[in-house]
């Protein structure tokens, strides 16, 4: 048998791929091909879906998560470069400044456009109320 690392991942690969392909042809062949309208509908817990599902909710808490996990990840770094920070010398201090104030010029921004209230505000109910009573018209 030739042991080339090479040949031995196209051989893994060759596998995967015949799995994955003898998985869906077996899926599509033993998979029922009748449909319904009951099968059509939509299922929501047992409840008869009413109305429309495109009303606009507002997303803050999300974008707050979203910037979290952007900010979290910079921190990563940050933490990478201090196991090795006697090593990199003043390039890596001048490198790691820089980079840190651009995190902070970012978050700066986040902060000033407001990407960071997602408790209550007056406009933001009142711009969404707005956009409930035109979703509902």
């Amino acid at each position: 048998m030739i042991s080339d690392p090479l040949y031995q991942l196209a051989l893994y690969a060759l596998v995967a791929v015949a799995l994955i392909g003898v998985l869906l042809v077996a899926a599509w062949w033993l998979g029922a091909k009748r449909t319904t309208p009951a099968k059509e509908a939509p299922y929501e817990s047992g409840v008869l879906p009413t109305g429309s599902a495109r009303l606009a909710w507002p997303v803050p808490f999300y974008l707050v998560a979203i910037f979290f996990i952007v900010f979290d990840v910079e921190a990563a770094f940050i933490f990478t470069w201090a196991t090795a920070w006697d090593l990199l010398g003043s390039a890596g201090l001048t490198q790691i400044t820089v980079f840190i104030v651009i995190l902070a010029a970012g978050l700066l921004w986040l902060w000033l456009k407001g990407g960071l209230d997602w408790g209550p505000s007056r406009e933001r109910n009142a711009d969404f109320s707005q956009s409930l009573r035109k979703s509902s018209e």
